[in-house]
């Protein structure tokens, strides 16, 4: 168990994860001046964990094993897919969902709908990916040096 929790290259990426939740939950503070500890385990918003925590696995792979390497081109490509489907399908699936959560509220007026509101803030902006990213790059980064 000490070797597993002694692996920089999974405790690095989760860390990354994790300052992207909490600078989320700054960022609507300072947008909304409301604290909302909900943002330190919601998918979606600025910036994206999901882009932190995988840019930052290629990161420390890439530094620990070479560009070069086999297992660098796996989490390279792994990284690419799980951004693209953040900003992508995800973002998507989002706008369907205040589509549906719109026609749920107006029908609703007129007909008894037990169904609850879709969530709507599931996916990222391509900012959002992009800071995720240069985020979970810086991260690793600096941690690694330690």
């Amino acid at each position: 168990m000490n070797e597993f929790l002694a692996n920089k290259l999974i405790w690095i990426p989760f860390t990354a994860s994790l300052i992207a939740q909490i600078l989320k939950m700054f960022y609507y503070w300072r947008k909304n001046h409301k604290i909302n500890l909900r943002h330190l385990t919601e998918a979606g918003g600025m910036p994206s964990s999901h882009s932190a925590l995988v840019s930052s696995l290629a990161t420390v792979i890439g530094i620990k094993e070479g560009l070069n390497s086999s297992l660098f081109a796996v989490t390279i490509i792994f990284a690419f897919i799980v951004m693209y489907d953040a900003a992508g399908v995800r973002q998507a699936a989002g706008k369907q969902a205040k589509v549906l959560n719109k026609i749920i509220n107006e029908l609703s007026h007129k007909y008894y709908f037990r169904e609850e509101h879709l969530r709507e803030l599931i996916g990222h902006t391509p900012v959002e990916v992009i800071a995720g990213c240069f985020l979970g790059i810086l991260v690793s980064l600096i941690l690694m040096k330690y």
